[in-house]
């Protein structure tokens, strides 16, 4: 059997897909996709993500409040998470976090809507998809306190902060942005953590790797990042797949 590819993080309910979404999905197999996750970025993304999902055997969702969006989710939030989470074919908490790089919501608001997700995912037994940008040491900070089962996003930090992330439970998503010449932290990475620790993913329609980047991201594009993990790690691309595949299905709790 050959090989499959499976992107633990993309955004199919963007409406850069508003075109074409179905007959791109429908495709995904026949280009080696095996699994895909879509992440939210609010509640009304994550409902969309929930039905996009629902129409594909291959699909799931995740349903959280993006740290861009933390300012504006309503006071009793986890009311309606909780409702979303419960929805069939909802594996994880997501995309939840914090990024200093925009601080489109303030830090504190951040920190607490970050916070009352965690807990939220704890109550239900829920891995977690987190965003962390130019946020490290607060993400950390959190991380401790609240012990959640998970994956850190489009990971862009030290070989160093991914190996204190794996040493407590979590899984560290790789991107396109591995494949930048300019990015040298995330080549790093994908080259030193313990492979079972290792997860791919596109962030479509964003991060496109090399030699796409800026086109609109699909998830069939994670071949050219896993050639490229793959040259890193001196294993064949195959190899890297069908780790990734397992990894994946372990990370958010799917039979094969």
């Amino acid at each position: 059997m050959t090989p499959m590819i499976f992107d633990t993080h993309a955004h199919y309910d963007d409406n850069r897909f508003d075109a074409d979404r179905d007959t791109l999905l429908a495709g995904m197999p026949g280009n080696r996709v095996c699994g895909i996750v879509n992440a939210g970025s609010d509640l009304k993304s994550s409902r969309a993500g929930i039905t996009i999902a629902a129409r594909y055997d291959y699909m799931w969702a995740a349903a959280g409040i993006h740290p861009h969006e933390a300012e504006d989710a309503p006071v009793d939030f986890e009311v309606e998470l909780r409702e979303l989470l419960a929805m069939p074919r909802v594996v994880a908490v997501g995309e939840i976090g914090l990024d200093y790089h925009y601080d489109l919501s303030p830090r504190d608001v951040q920190q607490n809507v970050f916070e009352r997700q965690l807990s939220v995912a704890k109550e239900l037994d829920l891995p977690v998809i987190i965003h962390s940008r130019e946020a490290a040491e607060d993400t950390m900070c959190i991380i401790n306190k609240h012990a959640p089962r998970g994956v850190v996003h489009s990971f862009s930090g030290s070989v160093e902060t991914a190996m204190e992330l794996i040493s407590l439970g979590m899984y560290i998503g790789i991107g396109g942005m591995a494949t930048f010449r300019n990015a040298k932290k995330p080549a790093a990475v994908a080259a030193a953590i313990p492979i079972d620790r290792l997860v791919l993913e596109t962030d479509a329609p964003y991060m496109a790797p090399e030699p796409l980047r800026g086109k609109r991201c699909n998830s069939a594009m994670i071949i050219h990042t896993a050639a490229k993990i793959a040259e890193l790690r001196g294993i064949t691309v195959d190899e890297l797949l069908v780790q990734t595949e397992i990894n994946a299905r372990e990370l958010f709790s799917l039979d094969k």
